[in-house]
């Protein structure tokens, strides 16, 4: 018979790779494929919606890598969120391992501090995750830079670092109302009796 805890982590891991594997199917769909001269001339609702499908999304990935990592820890293991992340930037087109090194430090920076980070209100956890999602912006273009690959505008990733910034509370509502990811309380341990 499966342990009911060691069912838990294996249904949530497969969880996370098939909603990795679902965002980056919507990634790479075709959107905004209407070209703006295609717009009447006094159609401002038309050139709008043209202009919103150019706009990057939020990064939903990196939102349930801090939620859930912030939450349990052992849920997702750093090879995991490193394979996907990887296959991410291969698919993506992007320089490969440079934004999985970026995510998987920022995750074992949150992982190596769960035990801080249980007592701290929703606030302070939404500015900690926003800083790291900002330095990793900033890491991620000077790691461009020094190679000398050309790189979309800052306006352009900073956008979607802030759409990720204002989606993160969704994301943790849904996790936590959906999926039941609470933080850990002091002392809570699980079925083996190990510390959470």
């Amino acid at each position: 018979m499966i342990d009911p805890a060691n069912r838990d982590v294996w249904l949530h891991r497969v969880l996370f790779v098939a909603l990795a594997l679902v965002f980056l199917f919507f990634r790479l769909l075709p959107m905004g494929t209407t070209p703006a001269e295609s717009c009447a001339p006094d159609a401002g609702w038309c050139r709008a919606m043209d202009w919103l499908a150019h706009m990057p999304g939020p990064d939903l990935m990196l939102c349930i890598i801090f939620a859930w990592t912030m939450r349990r820890p052992d849920y997702l293991p750093t090879l995991l969120i490193a394979a996907l992340v990887l296959t991410e930037d291969i698919v993506l087109l992007r320089p490969p391992g440079l934004w999985t090194a970026l995510v998987v430090i920022a995750s074992e920076f949150i992982r190596s501090r769960v035990a801080l980070t249980r007592e701290l209100n929703f606030g302070v956890e939404w500015l900690l995750v926003s800083a790291l999602m900002v330095a990793m912006l900033i890491l991620y273009r000077i790691g461009f830079g020094l190679v000398l690959l050309p790189q979309p505008p800052f306006g352009f990733a900073l956008v979607q670092v802030i759409w990720s910034i204002l989606c993160y509370p969704l994301v943790v509502f849904l996790s936590r109302v959906v999926l039941h990811l609470y933080k850990p309380a002091m002392g809570e341990v699980d079925a083996y009796g190990r510390r959470l």
